[in-house]
């Protein structure tokens, strides 16, 4: 989340996330005033200390550097901007590093957790520091002051403030929302503050900690009929979700399996095709005309919550392919004889087109994507 303060064209405030194979670093920095000149400042600063602490540097380091590297501003001679510095390992141990800015929030589903700081002086400046532990259910909330000034002078005299905002993320850290609707709703909340008019520019980034989700979606049967049983294989050894798109492609798992499929014959939208059941599968639906109307849903960039209760197969396919981290697609290269009729539109006949779109798509969000064709 960010808000630019009100009459600046850029925001002050800057965040960079950056993943390692050992875990993330997440920094977020407030310049020196606002508008461009605060903007240069953040930038330099996350930016800065994130290539430096993903080489191993130490912060003592980054610190120095810091100091040695920012412009001086012209009027009040100071080379200045705040930092949080988050290193999240996947084993679940954090270390944070706070200067100037609000202490971060951390919690357990509803409730905060306490985690004691120690100051240390580095290179004239004073950084607060803890190391703790996170678990499944955990959340960080890291914020700018724009987020506590929220409602200064209107709703509070003194603006929302650390307690307040602390108390409200509990309320939402309580619920199963993602990172993306949790930080979503916090701005629709500050905005309301602000009376849609930001005294001063707002980030908040929330890192939310579970185990991750993986989905495995078998699209389409393989070019050669000697790979059915491998790709099945494949399909019913992976962990987490497991999906199957294509009728052709549903008969050839449930043949291999030795089961029987079950068609829903529900139309809860006419504009995509009955699903169906498979003993082990979790979603199995049509092809095509589902992916395309399901990367037609990604691209109006929809939410999970907004698909909730929507039982057509492209709304549920849309919905487990945000919720998952990690997504393997296995395509099959195998012609459909329907899809080369002229009568087929040209974006519906090219399926693997339509899936390197939907790949795409996931891979924007962040999503760990791999793909392999047989």
């Amino acid at each position: 989340m960010q808000l630019s303060k009100h009459g600046e064209e850029l925001c002050g405030d800057s965040v960079r996330r950056v993943d390692t194979p050992y875990g993330v670093i997440v920094a977020v920095s407030d310049g020196l005033g606002s508008g461009v000149k605060a903007n240069i400042l953040s930038s330099l600063t996350v930016t800065l200390a994130t290539r430096m602490l993903e080489k191993g540097a130490r912060l003592d380091d980054v610190v120095e550097a810091l100091g040695e590297t920012l412009p001086v501003c012209r009027v009040r001679k100071l080379a200045y901007s705040t930092f949080s510095l988050l290193l999240l390992s996947r084993e679940g141990r954090a270390y944070l590093a706070e200067y100037d800015n609000p202490p971060a929030f951390v919690g357990r589903g509803g409730r905060l957790v306490d985690v004691p700081r120690h100051g240390r002086e580095i290179h004239g400046r004073v950084v607060q520091e803890a190391v703790f532990e996170v678990t499944d259910g955990s959340w960080i909330v890291l914020v700018s002051d724009g987020v506590l000034h929220a409602g200064i002078g209107g709703l509070w005299n003194l603006g929302w403030g650390w307690e307040r905002v602390g108390a409200y993320l509990s309320k939402l850290g309580a619920t199963d929302i993602d990172a993306a609707d949790f930080v979503r709703e916090l701005e629709h909340l500050v905005q309301r503050l602000y009376a849609g008019r930001p005294g001063d520019d707002a980030t908040a980034v929330v890192v939310r900690v579970r185990r991750p989700r993986l989905l495995t979606a078998l699209i389409g049967p393989p070019r050669s009929r000697s790979d059915d049983a491998e790709v099945t294989r494949q399909l019913m050894a992976s962990p987490g979700w497991k999906v199957v798109c294509g009728g052709t492609t549903g008969n050839m798992v449930a043949r291999v399996l030795g089961r029987e499929i079950e068609v829903d014959l529900a139309f809860p939208d006419e504009r995509v095709p009955p699903t169906g059941r498979l003993e082990g599968v979790d979603l199995l639906t049509e092809g095509t005309l589902t992916l395309h109307r399901c990367l037609e849903l990604l691209r109006a960039g929809v939410r999970p919550r907004q698909l909730e209760g929507r039982r057509d197969g492209a709304s549920r396919l849309a919905s487990m392919l945000l919720r998952a981290d990690r997504l393997d697609f296995i395509i099959g290269r195998a012609i459909n004889p329907a899809h080369q009729s002229p009568d087929v539109p040209p974006d519906l006949a090219i399926k693997h087109k339509v899936v390197e779109d939907i790949v795409a798509e996931l891979e924007a969000r962040g999503k760990k994507v791999s793909v392999k064709y047989y």
